[in-house]
């Protein structure tokens, strides 16, 4: 009996020997996997608010030129439309005026007038260095043909504010562009009549090489907005891209209708794309707020309805932390919890590692 029962002991240390779980292996990262990995430091850095906003693109009113009418007439020609590129000189306009018809009249007569007011002058001269007339009679004389000659260059004045050369005595006139840039408004059509009280532009240029961006904040939000905040501005028209500007004005006063108040962002419009009229998403980014614990959103892994990091504390220690993130802004993931400045994180590939540690 004795033999019996010992043999059974012997039996059951053995199975419990051999059923003894295998012995855990630590995850590592290997010299090729460290390749594929990045670490990043926990940091303490400013929590970047971002408030978006809806905008309207439009031109710089800083670099556009409005181009008037110089006098009421028909219009023959429009040789552009709206959104053409023109060069500086181009004709935009043609149009037939009886005020220029009236004006090359009138300079005819003037320089009529100017011609027998010399000749009567110059003979008057000649009585009276011969003692023939009195220097009264040719000092009138003078003055005549100086008072005929001042109104000429009157009217020559007047013609010449039309365009050097952009007149003819057939009472037509050329407007033409000021300078290089693009149309952005056109308020004339062929066969339409400038009247003489006409207080419109006809066309405005514009460069369009910078845009402007107004948007509107809500009361709630005026607090976040101020001068040189940088502001990030996509638009329907190019949803992939990201333009860049800054805001540099803000409206003093709020919409007595819809409470809201105005701000400005300057743009460059790279490639020229942006065009006035568009609508536009603005967010502008606030970096004077507090400060939180940060790293790179890479590293979050995202399961079961948490979030998790890996923190790296040596090639062989590794280890999977749950956090609680305060907000996500491009990029970066602002933490409340679950990790300490200073930790190390897995920011690149971090799955493959967290899949190692949860297997294992």
């Amino acid at each position: 009996m004795v033999m019996i029962a010992s043999g059974m002991l012997l039996l059951n240390a053995c199975e419990t020997k051999n059923s003894d779980p295998p012995k855990k292996e630590k995850v590592c990262i290997s010299d090729t996997l460290q390749k594929m990995v990045r670490i990043d430091t926990v940091k303490n850095t400013n929590i970047d608010d971002e408030l978006v906003l809806s905008g309207e693109i439009g031109f710089d009113e800083n670099k556009v030129v409005k181009v008037f009418p110089f006098s009421s007439g028909q219009v023959l020609e429009v040789n552009v439309s709206l959104g053409d590129k023109v060069k500086q000189g181009q004709t935009l306009a043609v149009i037939k005026s009886a005020e220029i018809v009236g004006n090359y009249s009138d300079l005819s007569a003037a320089e009529h007038d100017e011609s027998i007011a010399k000749r009567q002058m110059d003979n008057e001269e000649s009585l009276f260095k011969n003692g023939i007339a009195s220097e009264r009679e040719y000092s009138e004389a003078k003055l005549n043909f100086e008072k005929a000659a001042a109104l000429v260059n009157k009217l020559k004045e007047q013609i010449a504010i039309n365009g050097r050369g952009n007149t003819n005595a057939s009472g037509t006139y050329t407007i033409k562009a000021p300078r290089e840039g693009y149309i952005v408004e056109k308020k004339i059509n062929p066969g339409s009549y400038i009247r003489q009280d006409n207080t419109e532009n006809l066309f405005t240029i514009s460069d369009l090489k910078n845009v402007w961006v107004w948007a509107n904040v809500y009361e709630i939000d005026i607090s976040k907005i101020k001068l040189g905040y940088s502001a990030t501005v996509n638009t329907l028209a190019y949803p992939d891209k990201t333009f860049t500007g800054e805001v540099d004005k803000i409206s003093d006063v709020l919409d007595p209708q819809t409470k809201v108040m105005r701000i400005r962002v300057n743009l460059p419009n790279v490639g020229g794309l942006l065009k006035p009229e568009m609508f536009a998403n603005v967010k502008v980014i606030n970096k004077e707020g507090r400060k939180a614990v940060s790293i790179p959103s890479s590293a979050l892994v995202f399961s079961n309805s948490k979030t998790f990091v890996v923190i790296y504390n040596g090639q062989c220690d590794l280890r999977v932390q749950e956090v609680s993130v305060l907000k996500n802004i491009n990029e970066i993931s602002y933490i409340s919890s679950g990790l300490q400045l200073g930790d190390k994180v897995i920011s690149e590939n971090a799955i493959l590692l967290y899949n190692a540690l949860i297997e294992d």
